[in-house]
């Protein structure tokens, strides 16, 4: 289907959804499907929870932000749960402010633009639908119409409390155009759209001698006065500013904190008592969601300015810290690049989780526990199983700071170098050890890294530098122990019958004389201490094999060389460990024999075709590992 196709099928779908009737008629409406008059906090916390909740370890995780937001699962949870679903049961959470506080490109803009984005589709969807009086600039809710004295009859028939007065403007209307008969007022369905200035606002401060307070609630049409007589007039007055056309929905208070104070003293009014001041008018009703962002640094210089005590206490502060996940950490790399004009460049395997091994541990603190260093807590956040810890543990690492990830690097710098790496290096493939040399020389040009901050940040770069030395080698090891998978299955072989024996207290019998002799213990300990299976574990480890070796007897099913995933690791690493002499030979001699270059081509067409690595990659890779194998 060709795209103008798509754009008049998109033009049919939205006459569809078009509605508009009588008040009366949308009456039944409501009747049917109460939804349609809930708050915008409620709307909100709806579209969020609609998309799906999945709970995993005690931990709710909303699929509304799941493709935009990575690692900030328990900062979304305490926003949902704290925030918006309280709100949406009208509780007095909902007339606060809402201020997302958090380190530089940490995902702040970004959550606000989901808000925004997903308002709009939920607005076209049946359980979103939001209905408003015909003609109004501030899509009021058609409810207001019911008068004061009949909302108690109202809630009693409908179970829908009505909060707000009719606008000054949709009263003079009622009288004038319908005859004070509110059962004929019209009412059509709206739909959030930004661009089009329905439900969602967006303010930025600009230069306090220049900006208006206009901007924020409307102003006087003088073109209108004469025909219209008056100032107070509502017929004379614009209601374009941002607090009006977000009524409905939400509007984001863009650097809140910096705005000059008569601005501000306008949400206090609309967040407590859900109505604003505009104009030679009554106060003016809105039903809206104030949704500010910004950092550490301009937060606390705010609170500790007592001029604005008033607003500290109609604030509530979220903290939206850096992801401190190895691996989601990698998804917004690889979501930034996605992005990006060179999606088409070849990024070898691990080159950007080496890159997120750096970043996060510069956001992770020290862990006060001697036993524990940053990279072990790094994997442990990330959900590895680090021997001889578990889930408490990684609890306790958490609670010891409270202010953990909001501080550290931004991931805007790290695709910055890698971006640098790609121009410079001007070839269709870059890896690890290329941004990471970029991310060391870029270090020298961050503008607000300090001296003490430098030294500690290469350290994490050798860090990361000695886990990707271990990635490089067992990456290596795998493809090289392929080439000999026959050597390999014959090693567990071996290694089974002489666990087999040990355990059952038997003797074997040598292949060649026949003869009885003993499990072969340095045979056995020689692959167990390549997992680091200590002596005292031994018994435990061997017995577990043959349990498992039984369970798949019983079952009908053969325990093979892929049944065990730490004794099939063991045994590649004792077969690389005695292949060792063959890589570094073949890595590293510059006319290899016919022999060599056979094993060669084979191990790089296993990377390739197994491993995700293009042929310049391969080979960068095997050169790599043959150095280190030869220092």
């Amino acid at each position: 289907m060709d795209i103008l196709k798509k754009i008049e099928l998109y033009r049919e779908e939205e006459e569809k959804l078009k509605w508009e009737g009588t008040f009366a008629e949308y009456l039944e409406i409501v009747k049917q499907k109460p939804l349609v008059a809930q708050s915008a906090h409620s709307r909100v916390y709806h579209m969020i929870n609609d998309k799906g909740v999945e709970t995993e370890s005690g931990l709710n995780k909303y699929s509304f932000f799941s493709t935009e937001l990575y690692g900030l699962e328990e900062a979304l949870e305490r926003l949902v749960e704290e925030y918006f679903h309280p709100a949406a049961k009208r509780l007095d959470v909902r007339k606060r402010i809402l201020l997302l506080m958090g380190p530089v490109s940490g995902g702040k803009s970004t959550l606000v633009a989901m808000l925004k984005k997903g308002m709009e589709a939920y607005s076209r969807t049946d359980r979103g639908a939001v209905y408003a009086i015909k003609g109004c600039p501030m899509h009021e809710d058609p409810l207001h119409l019911i008068p004061a004295h009949l909302r108690a009859d109202f809630y009693q028939e409908y179970g829908i409390r009505i909060e707000g007065n009719l606008s000054p403007l949709n009263t003079m209307r009622l009288q004038e155009e319908f005859g004070g008969r509110i059962e004929d007022v019209l009412v059509e369905r709206i739909f959030f759209s930004e661009d089009k200035r329905v439900g969602i606002g967006t303010f930025s401060p600009s230069d306090p001698k220049s900006q208006d307070i206009a901007d924020l609630t409307g102003s006087i049409d003088f073109s209108t006065i004469a025909e219209y007589g008056s100032e107070s007039d509502p017929r004379a007055y614009r209601f374009d500013g941002e607090l009006n056309k977000a009524n409905r929905g939400l509007m984001e208070f863009q650097e809140m904190l910096k705005c000059d104070e008569k601005f501000l003293w306008h949400l206090l009014s609309l967040t407590q008592e859900g109505n604003f001041k505009a104009g030679r008018f009554a106060l003016i009703s809105a039903d809206e969601l104030i949704v500010a962002h910004t950092n550490e640094t301009e937060y606390r210089s705010f609170i500790s300015n007592k001029k604005n005590e008033a607003l500290h206490s109609r604030i509530i502060v979220m903290p939206i810290p850096y992801n401190l996940k190895l691996s989601e950490e990698e998804k917004i790399y690889e979501k930034m690049i996605r992005e990006s004009d060179v999606s088409d460049v070849h990024i070898a395997p691990h080159t950007l989780k080496v890159a997120a091994m750096f970043t996060i541990l510069t956001r992770l603190k020290e862990p006060k526990r001697g036993d524990i260093d940053l990279i072990k807590k790094m994997r442990l956040y990330d959900g590895e199983s680090v021997e001889g810890y578990n889930s408490a543990d990684v609890d306790q690492l958490k609670k010891e700071y409270q202010d953990e990830g909001m501080s550290g690097i931004d991931p805007r710098y790290v695709i910055n170098r890698i971006s640098s790496t790609i121009i410079r290096k001007e070839v269709a493939s870059i890896n690890a050890l290329d941004v990471l040399r970029s991310l060391k020389e870029g270090l020298d040009q961050h503008p607000s890294i300090s001296n003490e901050q430098r030294e500690k940040y290469l350290n994490f770069i050798s860090a990361a530098r000695k886990e990707y030395d271990n990635i490089a080698k067992k990456e290596v090891q795998k493809a090289f122990v392929y080439s000999y998978e026959e050597s390999a299955k014959t090693l567990m072989d071996n290694y089974l019958d002489n666990v087999e024996a040990y355990c059952n207290k038997s003797k074997m019998h040598d292949p060649l004389t026949g003869e009885e002799i003993s499990p072969d213990e340095k045979l056995m300990r020689s692959i167990e201490e390549q997992i680091g299976i200590s002596e005292n574990a031994k018994k435990a480890f061997r017995e577990e094999i043959l349990i498992r070796i039984s369970a798949y007897a019983r079952k009908g099913k053969r325990f093979d060389y892929h049944s065990h995933d730490r004794l099939r690791e063991a045994i590649q690493k004792k077969l690389f460990a005695d292949l060792k002499d063959i890589v570094k030979i073949t890595t590293s001699t510059k006319t290899p024999d016919e022999q060599q270059l056979k094993k060669v081509n084979e191990v790089v067409a296993r990377l390739i075709d197994d491993h995700g690595y293009n042929s310049v990659s391969a080979n960068e890779l095997l050169r790599y590992v043959g150095s280190l194998l030869n220092r």
